[in-house]
């Protein structure tokens, strides 16, 4: 059983550093139950207050994904049109894929900020800020999931 769920862990710890890229993927919580799955075998001793401070990490990134653009947004001077574009964006662009879940905030801050008579120059520069605010969020997710997989290879190894 320890080498099943040890298994399952190693393809949880790729799938949750591959899923901080692709939106569909939830990487950091797919991260932690990589954690927990090392934790059940006579290889984890992970104590509980690591793991419910992963936990709550995994958890905070992971809003924090769907937060940052829109707040991005806003920081570079978007209206609250342009942060609902960006928002209706996140939520839409998840639903076509990697390329999108980038492009659709982008696009709907544009289009929020455009429709709220907004130069155009101004509009595209709240956008800009929805596309750093994605870009933030992957960092912020890589982090988190970083720190996982590297846990999850040192508890392995000792």
């Amino acid at each position: 059983m320890d080498y099943i769920l040890l298994t399952f862990g190693i393809v949880l710890v790729l799938i949750g550093i591959i899923g901080c890229f692709l939106p569909v993927l939830p990487g950091p919580p797919i991260s932690y139950v990589a954690l927990l799955m090392l934790q059940f075998t006579r290889w984890g001793n992970f104590s509980t207050t690591f793991l419910v401070v992963m936990a709550a990490l995994a958890a905070v990134v992971t809003v924090l994904d769907y937060v940052v653009p829109a707040w991005g947004t806003k920081k570079f001077g978007g209206t609250k049109r342009g942060v609902w574009g960006a928002t209706i964006g996140v939520v839409v662009g998840m639903f076509f894929g990697p390329v999108c879940i980038i492009l659709f905030p982008l696009i709907g801050a544009f289009i929020g900020e455009y429709t709220g008579n907004q130069p155009t120059d101004k509009a595209l520069y709240a956008a800009l800020g929805s596309f750093i605010g994605i870009l933030t969020g992957v960092v912020f997710k890589l982090m988190v999931s970083g720190l996982m997989s590297y846990y999850f290879i040192v508890e392995l190894i000792n």
